[in-house]
């Protein structure tokens, strides 16, 4: 999760009302609890029946990849660590289609080699369906001691979970290609986001991502993605995924399904605030994306980029539910007849 979302928290007529610093550019929302939160935010779709048992991932095991992953300290760009956590990820995708896309991220520090991992899994029907992580820590000035347990690690274990149901056959829906993005941190290494003295967000984070969304608006690719749906903060132990309303309603509505269908609506959308995260380079080009994330999370609810996010604070059953219900949604969308464009 890059730098400065969470500014305050503060009390007033007793709610509490998070001030959140986003990461998009001039933005200064103020999360609030509201009634309508955990409803539908579009028009109803049409959506397919509930017809047949739902996968479900097994969270002990998306857990102790995350765990791994932990064990291998911070992680931050171009460090040794982070080449060791980019060859773990890829000795668990060993005979799967991986694309290896290697650039060189331009930051305010300097350039920095960068490597994106996806992984391809093919389907019957036209079309790509996006599940991401990032797998990055800050920048090594910012937080020497900072592992990323649930910023990161959570997700990233999540996905070599999804690996696991995915490989091996041809799905009867859209392709599905998993994406471990690079360089999602800020690099300056006072922040980022807007705060005083700090770079805007859209100056200095997201690289891996962003290139990802240019090379394949470029190329043509991009016109073939159906959905983009972002994994980031997903193991906290109380688990509460936002309502981002950066993402796309109609997908939201799709994903409040999938979790009434499993019976984990309880755990979705009973907040709501404005998050930028790595859905903003598809958003901006018109992609329908959505953000499993959960901001606060920890002791306290101020664990974000600390050395107190550690592997304890998370829990196996909190990446069940969330890998269920994403591979739920993704249920859903292979069998709607059409998916609204935006």
């Amino acid at each position: 999760m890059s730098p400065a979302k969470v500014c305050a928290l503060v009390l007033l007529a007793g709610a509490i009302a998070l001030i959140a610093c986003d990461k998009g550019k001039d933005a200064t929302p103020v999360q609030t609890a509201s009634a309508s939160a955990g409803a539908p935010s579009s028009e109803p779709l049409k959506l397919p029946p509930d017809d047949a048992p739902p996968a479900r991932v097994d969270g002990d095991r998306a857990m102790q990849y995350a765990k791994e992953i932990v064990k291998l300290g911070p992680r931050p760009l171009a460090s040794a660590n982070h080449k060791k956590v980019e060859e773990y990820i890829s000795s668990h995708l060993k005979g799967d289609q991986v694309e290896d896309d290697n650039f060189t991220a331009d930051t305010p520090e300097g350039k920095f080699p960068a490597h994106n991992i996806v992984a391809k899994y093919p389907g019957s029907k036209d079309g790509i369906i996006i599940i991401a992580s990032h797998y990055d820590t800050n920048y090594p000035l910012r937080n020497t001691s900072y592992v990323g347990a649930n910023d990161g690690a959570s997700s990233s274990g999540l996905l070599l979970e999804f690996a696991n149901h995915l490989r091996g056959k041809l799905r009867d829906g859209y392709s599905i290609w998993l994406v471990w993005d690079d360089a999602e941190e800020a690099i300056k290494p006072d922040g980022s986001g807007g705060l005083p003295n700090e770079m805007p967000f859209s100056e200095d984070s997201l690289y891996g991502i962003t290139h990802l969304a240019e090379k394949w608006q470029a190329d043509g690719t991009l016109k073939r993605v159906k959905a983009f749906i972002l994994t980031d903060m997903i193991g906290d132990a109380d688990l509460n995924v936002e309502k981002d309303t950066n993402s796309t309603a109609w997908l939201q509505d799709v994903v409040y399904e999938a979790s009434k269908r499993l019976g984990y609506q309880s755990h979705f959308f009973g907040r709501q605030m404005e998050v930028g995260d790595d859905h903003l380079p598809f958003v901006k080009r018109g992609v329908p994306s959505v953000d499993f994330i959960d901001f606060n999370y920890g002791y306290n609810n101020v664990l974000w980029h600390t050395p107190q996010d550690t592997i304890d604070k998370l829990s196996p059953q909190s990446m069940l539910i969330v890998g269920s219900v994403v591979l739920e949604t993704v249920r859903i969308l292979d069998k709607m007849e059409q998916l609204p464009p935006k």
